[in-house]
């Protein structure tokens, strides 16, 4: 069982949630990535790489509206 992390640009509302596993990145080479209002649901997996440049992208405000 992996351990889920809700993704702190999450709203708190129970709308837009995105979680994602960080020990099964380290173990699998992959990261996990699924909606928290459906955990039963399917998850997305990204390479290491695609997903920092995602994470860096947001912290960098690339999308903002």
């Amino acid at each position: 069982m992996h351990r889920w992390v809700k993704s702190s640009y999450s709203n708190g509302d129970g709308g837009q949630c995105v979680e994602w596993a960080p020990d099964h990145a380290t173990t699998s080479g992959t990261v996990p990535v699924r909606d928290s209002k459906n955990p039963g649901g399917p998850a997305l997996t990204f390479e290491p790489a695609a997903w920092n440049a995602f994470i860096t992208s947001i912290k960098s405000g690339d999308f903002q509206r």
